[in-house]
């Protein structure tokens, strides 16, 4: 069974956290939630979220992707180095790492983007090119391990590609 993580913290964008990791389930992948501590954190309109592991207590080796939500909650996330550390790790190891909206902060503030094509919410595009990134208006842009979307309406086609890549890895 393969296993996934997916980062938490508070205001995440509700569908875009939610959604990745029923879809993740329903298919027979493993989803644990990780954030700053354990805990309960909720999303931008209310929804909650238990989290029972925390940043530290991870080890990206155990796992063959994470997923970024977005919503404010990458802001918060790309503040803690362990983040940073768990992103650059799948990064090298080539895992999936799927981003949506405005998680591409996170990919940004971890140094990963750069020659990397990749989409988000057009709030961030400045942000993605000035990291390095080739950033393209599409839907769901797939470049090798990293699978990203715009915002929420794009979910069907970043859940395709998410399932796509973790069958193919």
């Amino acid at each position: 069974m393969k296993k996934i993580l997916q980062l938490v913290s508070d205001d995440f964008e509700d569908l875009e956290l939610w959604c990745p990791v029923m879809r993740l389930r329903e298919e027979g992948f493993r989803v644990d939630l990780v954030a700053e501590k354990p805990g309960l954190y909720h999303g931008k309109y209310g929804v909650p979220c238990e989290v029972s592991l925390s940043f530290h207590d991870v080890d990206s080796k155990d796992y063959d992707g994470i997923l970024v939500p977005g919503g404010w909650a990458p802001d918060k996330l790309r503040r803690f180095p362990d983040v940073l550390q768990i992103i650059r790790e799948m990064n090298d190891d080539s895992k999936l790492i799927g981003q949506i909206c405005h998680a591409g902060w996170v990919l940004a503030s971890a140094g990963i983007l750069a020659g990397r094509k990749v989409t988000s919410t057009p709030g961030i595009r400045d942000d993605l090119l000035n990291a390095g990134a080739i950033w393209l208006d599409e839907p769901c842009v797939v470049d090798g391990n990293i699978v990203s979307a715009r915002r929420p309406p794009d979910i069907p086609d970043y859940m395709k590609a998410l399932v796509d890549v973790l069958q193919r890895q």
